[in-house]
């Protein structure tokens, strides 16, 4: 059973959520915050596998409350299609994905499966674009360490901004889907990355992909 928190500060959205949640049969609400400040403080309460944050709540916002419970919960960030601010911040927390607000049922409740599975979400074209705006604002870099990395070790982390999962990487490649598993962890102690969304905010910061412009395709 996944164990999901939902953070909203409107009622009826989140009683939305709650409804479609709880009509699946592996997945179950254990609480419901109105601002960041109670998402904070149920997440240490309930220990939800996933957290549905809404970016903008009064009191404390999603993206502080992000940057104090990611390091005990995986955070699912709820977002507009616009490139927003606060979307930046929340890929420097840790968030390990990204949904649209008006995103189809069905969407959301394959999104939580992926985060609570340990996976980052990084399919919707959506996602790519914030990390390539992202990566292109001027910033400290995050990440070091890239000059370690073997040849195969770059081209795993290159198809993996691309947002290739394992099994495609596996395909690809040629490899086995153990030998895939054995880079992944590589690169994430290697880069000091937390999860595969900042894989790839490290492939684009050392110039491995081409940062996307807005209206550019998928």
């Amino acid at each position: 059973m996944i164990r999901v928190l939902v953070a909203d500060d409107q009622a009826l959205l989140r009683g939305s959520f709650r409804l479609l949640i709880e009509s699946q049969d592996d997945l179950t609400v254990v609480g419901e915050a109105a601002d960041g400040r109670e998402a904070v403080v149920l997440t240490r309460k309930e220990s939800p596998d996933v957290v549905l944050m809404d970016v903008r709540m009064p009191e404390t916002d999603g993206i502080t409350a992000t940057r104090q419970i990611v390091g005990e919960t995986r955070v699912l960030i709820l977002t507009t299609f616009d490139l927003d601010e606060y979307v930046y911040s929340a890929l420097r927390a840790g968030a390990s994905g990204f949904l649209l607000k008006d995103a189809p049922p069905d969407d959301l409740l394959h999104a939580i499966r992926v985060v609570a599975s340990g996976e980052t979400l990084l399919a919707p074209s959506v996602t790519t674009r914030l990390i390539a705006e992202f990566v292109r604002r001027p910033a400290p870099r995050i990440f070091h360490g890239l000059d370690t990395l073997t040849d195969r070790e770059l081209e795993v982390l290159t198809l993996v901004a691309h947002g290739l999962s394992n099994t495609e990487l596996s395909d690809q490649l040629q490899l086995s889907p153990g030998t895939v598993k054995t880079h992944i962890s590589r690169l994430l102690a290697k880069l000091q990355a937390r999860d595969r969304a900042q894989l790839v905010i490290a492939a684009y910061e050392a110039g491995l992909v081409e940062p996307r412009r807005r209206g550019d395709g998928p």
